[in-house]
Formats: structure tokens, sequence, C-alpha cells
């Protein structure tokens, strides 16, 4: 008797390591899978080269179809860059309450920013993406190519 209990459990233990392991399989493939979703975009600004995550929005969509596109960029209020495009896109505003230093956003439907300092703010934008690591710029006009990676 006590060699079929020890059976048992033995065959118990095997089973739920085995689904452990399963478990564990798919959610690396749920992630990998995350990862390779991810999208994309080069900035440069001057001579420094960045990566920039995107949203996945219709805008976001819109805005790669036009790639590469160089730009100069005006200085506003000493956190961001921006440039009127000459050409609209379709936009999802919402009011983010807190600008990340980082940040790329549509203003309206044709007006692109990028801002260098955090901040809060009223204002509604369309949301791009992001830069890590995103340097200070100076209280200068830029030039900046978006493209795709």
């Amino acid at each position: 008797m006590k060699k079929i209990i020890i059976v048992l459990i033995l065959l118990l233990l095997v089973g739920c390591s085995s689904l452990e392991n399963k478990n564990n399989n798919n959610n690396n493939r749920n992630l990998n899978q995350k990862e390779e979703e991810k999208i994309v975009m080069k900035v440069k600004i001057e001579d420094k080269e960045y990566n920039a995550n995107l949203e996945s929005n219709e805008t976001v969509k819109e805005l790669l179809n036009k790639l590469p596109i160089e730009l100069s960029m005006k200085e506003l209020n000493g956190n961001e860059k921006y440039s009127y495009l000459d050409y609209s896109f379709k936009t999802n505003e919402y009011s983010p309450n807190t600008i990340q230093k980082g940040d790329i956003m549509l203003y309206g439907n044709n007006c692109l920013v990028l801002f260098y300092k955090t901040f809060k703010t009223n204002y509604q934008y369309t949301k791009i993406g992001h830069i890590d690591n995103m340097e200070d710029l100076d209280n200068k006009d830029i030039v900046v190519t978006f493209y795709k990676k």
C-alpha cells in the first residue's frame, strides 16, 4: 500500500512539473510576441540617433508611411521642438496631464512635437511614441530626421 501511495505522489509531482513547464513556455512565447510587436522608429537629432518606441494607432501607421522625413523643428517654451507638416493625420487626442521627457506627440492633426523636458499640461495630443534616454536639447531650432529602423 505504501508503494502505491508513493507512486501516486511521484506521478502527481511529475504531472504538476510538466504543467508548470508548459505554462512557463506559454508565458515566454507571449513575452516574445509582445517584443516582436513593438514598433520602433529611428530619430536622428542633429548628429545623435535614438530609438523611439511607437504606439499602435492609426496616426503612427500613417506616419510610418511618410518616412523618412527630415524636419526643421522650432524651439518652444524651453521644453519642446515642433514642426507643422504639409499633411494631416487621423487623431486620437487625449490630455496626458504630464508630458514626459522623450514623448513624441501630434498636436492638432499636423503638428509633430518632440518634448525634451517633463512638465504638466492641459493641452490635448495624440501620442506617437517615446524616446528613452532623451537628452536635454539646447534652446535653439534643430533638424530632426525620422526614419524606419
